[in-house]
């Protein structure tokens, strides 16, 4: 009889796991930079390498970092949903261009658009990892007082940006803080 009940058992408690492991968004990974001053970085530009991207020049206005690649497959999913959203001048979008060929990164912008109001070269990886970056594209939103207020991994849609970010960089804007 128990070589019966405790395999069947098992077997349910592995079916519960997975239910609730299905009943759970995928794009969504918790970052331990919530609620935490971003990391600083400075960075030469894509577009002249004679100035830099520094984010302590940030300070004092909301502004989202996008990370991405021309060999993300993702990140030219995402490229015209950026496009559209810097027309809307809601903040300061600011590229990351990760381990990528300058040449081919520069091309991708002068073909697809520049979405960016700034777009910093971090070739070797280094400043992505002090952000937690594993993969492209993703997507960070930070507060005017320096700290990162939301975290999204997958290409960026109209949607996402209308549900997840809007509603923080409006609350940021009426002094409600970044913890939002």
């Amino acid at each position: 009889m128990w070589k019966f009940i405790v395999p069947f058992g098992l077997f349910l408690v592995l079916g519960a796991f997975l239910y609730v492991g299905l009943q759970r968004d995928p794009s969504y990974v918790p970052s331990p930079l919530i609620g935490k001053p971003a990391p600083q970085f400075t960075l030469p530009s894509l577009q002249d390498a004679s100035y830099s991207v520094a984010s302590k020049d940030l300070k004092g206005q909301p502004w989202v970092l996008n990370v991405w690649g021309t060999w993300c497959g993702g990140c030219r999913q995402e490229h015209e949903t950026l496009v559209a959203i810097s027309k809307m001048n809601a903040v300061p979008l600011i590229g990351l261009n990760w381990k990528d060929d300058n040449g081919a990164a520069q091309q991708w912008l002068r073909e697809l658009g520049n979405p960016y109001a700034a777009v910093a070269e971090d070739r070797e990886g280094r400043v992505a990892i002090d952000w937690g970056v594993y993969g492209a594209p993703e997507t960070f939103l930070i507060g005017a007082d320096g700290i990162v207020m939301y975290k999204h991994i997958a290409p960026m849609t109209m949607e996402v940006w209308q549900k997840e970010f809007m509603p923080r960089i409006e609350a940021a804007r009426a002094g409600k803080g970044s913890k939002t």
